[in-house]
């Protein structure tokens, strides 16, 4: 009297369905102990329960030497690409985005440093131009010209300065300037 045929299926009742996991987890272990013992073969079982426990069979004594052997031998192959090749690749590719994204930046820095330079260099030739009165330097004339008076002095004048000095009385008298009468003169 033989079985009959069990089809194969996921069994709904959460007692049976434990019951015949243990039954074949059990039957399975043995089978692969002794394709193990018989055919002096390395065998390495790994089985997660639906409840998530570990169930693990090895032949060594070590079940990482014989993962380790799998991954070599399956890598190995010419079909397979190992992840690890892949990873590089990818880590490759965005080491070289972001070394010309590390190139542009600094030539973006350079073009500001270099914009910096020369408002700097213009400032320093505004600011000696100031101290010279306008007179002497190419980039005060251009100022005079773009600020007719703004840094005239007097012909008859060579000590004027910006800041504070004493006065005396003919500095207080009103002056005619370009026609009209100096309001600032009382002022200063």
């Amino acid at each position: 009297m033989g079985r009959g045929k069990v089809e194969i299926r996921r069994i709904e009742n959460k007692t049976t369905r434990q019951v015949t996991f243990t039954k074949r987890r059990n039957g399975l272990l043995k089978k692969a102990y002794e394709l193990s013992l018989l055919c002096d073969a390395e065998v390495a079982l790994i089985i997660f329960s639906g409840g998530g426990r570990l169930f693990e069979f090895s032949s060594s004594s070590c079940m990482y030497k014989i993962l380790e052997r799998y991954r070599t031998c399956n890598y190995n192959s010419p079909e397979a690409t190992p992840p690890a090749e892949n990873e590089n690749k990818v880590l490759l590719d965005e080491l070289y985005d972001l070394k010309s994204k590390e190139q542009e930046l600094l030539d973006q820095n350079k073009d500001l440093r270099k914009k910096l330079h020369d408002i700097s260099c213009a400032e320093n030739a505004l600011h000696m131009s100031w101290q010279d009165g306008g007179h002497g330097s190419s980039s005060g004339h251009a100022i005079k010209t773009t600020y007719p008076g703004l840094l005239q002095r007097p012909e008859h004048d060579s000590s004027m300065q910006i800041g504070y000095h004493q006065l005396n009385n003919e500095d207080m008298a009103p002056q005619r300037l370009d026609g009209h009468l100096g309001s600032f003169a009382g002022w200063i």
